[in-house]
């Protein structure tokens, strides 16, 4: 009995991937899907890239923004990742004109989190807030009507949600994000919608407050959420999941607003864990 159990440890074991799963976004927004991670996946070996110094992406060209995807990815495979999620709504939209060539599976959030919404409203009708890049791509759109053409889809780009989460103004009572979130989502509140995507993984932080605006009979898809499912379906179909549990974060600025935020994001302490990083050496 003992070699038994002996050899099914060692089966086990032999099938474990302990590369690490990298994460990126052009800032703090991905620790949303951190945190999801966290949750789902606690004994993953985990890399987080945050491009603090290009922070935000949601106000570049396709182009730029591709540029930038490209690069990110570039310095994740440099760590031996086994996966790649872009934990960045406009790179997702991008991904979606110009797919990444990896050597990974690659996971983005705009597929699972469409998949989320269609499948949970009840009127057909579902909100997008996102930044101004991915609502111009209409990405989400399009993803969610390829389901169901007759969804009523209403899109609000709000960009400045993510310079008040980089900023650290993400308290419930914070009287200028308040007033920002009535500004930008009193009109899709008064439209009537039942289900709404925060489609830019800035939006989880402030979730409290978009939440405050619509009320609670509005369902909020947290977009990070369905894309750390995604994930965690697609390790388990392929016999890709690891042990470990480590986590390491990379940004390209701004060090300590970035491990203050990140404490109050995650709700754990990250400390020395946080290494400032150059990507010149991995431009196209």
């Amino acid at each position: 009995m003992d070699n038994c159990l002996a050899a099914q440890r060692k089966e086990m074991v032999t099938i474990m991937d302990n590369r690490p799963i990298g994460v990126f976004d052009s800032g703090l927004g991905g620790l949303s899907v951190i945190k999801e991670l966290n949750r789902i996946l606690p004994d993953e070996n985990i890399i987080y890239f945050g491009d603090t110094g290009r922070v935000p992406y949601g106000m570049k060209s396709v182009e730029t923004v591709a540029r930038y995807a490209a690069e990110d990815e570039r310095f994740l495979l440099s760590h031996g990742v086994k996966m790649i999620i872009a934990a960045c709504g406009t790179v997702s939209s991008v991904s979606k004109t110009f797919p990444p060539k990896l050597p990974v599976p690659f996971i983005e959030v705009v597929t699972p989190a469409s998949r989320a919404a269609v499948n949970t409203t009840k009127n057909g009708k579902i909100g997008v807030l996102a930044t101004s890049a991915t609502v111009s791509s209409n990405s989400y759109k399009n993803e969610m009507q390829s389901i169901n053409a007759g969804l009523d889809i209403m899109q609000t780009a709000c960009p400045l949600f993510v310079q008040l989460v980089e900023s650290g103004w993400i308290d419930r009572h914070d009287e200028v994000t308040v007033a920002t979130a009535k500004r930008y989502l009193t009109p899709m509140a008064e439209h009537g919608v039942d289900t709404v995507i925060l489609g830019c993984t800035h939006f989880p932080a402030i979730r409290e407050i978009i939440g405050d605006v619509f009320g609670s009979s509005v369902a909020l898809i947290n977009s990070g959420e369905q894309a750390a499912l995604d994930a965690e379906r697609f390790l388990k179909d392929h016999d890709m999941l690891g042990h470990g549990g480590s986590r390491s974060f990379y940004v390209t600025d701004r060090v300590q607003m970035f491990a203050v935020t990140a404490n109050t994001l995650l709700g754990s302490e990250i400390g020395d864990k946080v290494e400032l990083v150059s990507l010149d050496s991995f431009g196209g």
